[in-house]
């Protein structure tokens, strides 16, 4: 098996942040016959556009939490995937696996977006089963989704007291492994489900020291894992290869963000294996080894 058949694209590393450059967290999982995103945020359909991958084209939407930022795509991947154009082709209903709660968004969506959806089946005579959604919540750690030679276990992480549930979740196929964080603090269960994986993504957030007496910086650190965490981590877990996403670069007007030279040299205080700081559209193609490809439009 090549790498080609089991592929990991990062399709949004950023936060809320709205910058053109890193998106809302998106990360798409290519396993044989299988097209996996968990998350959609800001920009996730663009970011599958430009890779060639119809957004009808998803087998299933996997959420690790409730933050705006990782589901404010999810109407345009699930309306969008729906038109008939290229770009979309969806004719059945699209598939969303989360914690408890993931029912009473989709059906909020649906209830938001009802007046679109009666328009189109009328107007576009679009086939009504495309615009369905079909969702599965899980409360616990455990397998949540398993077809084709691919299973997706999910487990909990600690994102903060308040900020329940939070999950990441754990992708295998054909004898080959990756780990996606979820949004977390340093978590013993990533450690668990992270042994051994070939590739590690995980969050990570950084902050110069002149902002640590702010409150607001205080709060959003203590829900994240910090770099020299993160090396802690991947040294015990030792993956063949680590990558960061949902890169928390915080700031303000006057302080500028740390760059990702700072995050390395804080990373290594801790972790000197192979390490990656994630780019939106960079791929990873899982093989006998974890080779990483930057993104090269071919229009």
């Amino acid at each position: 098996m090549g790498g080609d058949d089991f592929k990991v694209t990062l399709l949004g590393t950023g936060t809320p942040i709205p910058v053109p450059d890193r998106f809302g967290p998106s990360t798409l999982v290519e396993a044989g016959d299988q097209k996996l995103l968990f998350d959609a945020g800001r920009g996730a359909s663009i970011r599958l556009n430009q890779l060639g991958v119809p957004l009808g084209r998803i087998d299933a939407l996997l959420l690790t939490h409730f933050h705006s930022d990782h589901t404010v795509g999810i109407p345009d991947l699930w309306l969008t995937g729906w038109l008939q154009s290229y770009f979309g082709t969806r004719k059945t209903p699209l598939r969303v696996i989360g914690p408890e709660g993931a029912k009473t968004l989709m059906t909020h969506l649906e209830q938001a977006y009802a007046l679109d959806i009666s328009i189109r089946i009328e107007d576009e005579k679009l086939p009504p089963q495309g615009a369905s959604i079909e969702v599965s919540e899980f409360i616990a750690d455990g397998v949540v989704y398993e077809k084709s030679g691919v299973k997706v276990t999910a487990f909990e992480v600690d994102h903060g007291a308040a900020i329940k549930p939070a999950y990441g979740y754990r992708i295998e196929y054909a004898g080959r492994s990756v780990l996606i964080s979820g949004d977390t603090r340093y978590n013993q269960n990533v450690i668990k489900y992270g042994a051994n994986t070939d590739l590690l993504i995980h969050e990570v957030a950084i902050v110069r020291p002149e902002l640590l007496s702010q409150p607001f910086i205080q709060r959003i650190m203590a829900h994240h894992t910090t770099a020299t965490e993160a090396g802690k981590l991947f040294a015990i877990t030792q993956p063949k290869l680590a990558a960061y996403t949902h890169l928390v670069f915080l700031a303000s007007e006057a302080v500028p963000p740390a760059t990702v030279a700072d995050l390395i040299a804080e990373t290594r205080r801790t972790f000197d294996g192979p390490l990656e700081v994630g780019e939106d559209l960079m791929t990873f193609k899982i093989g006998t080894s974890v080779s990483v490809h930057r993104f090269t439009s071919s229009k």
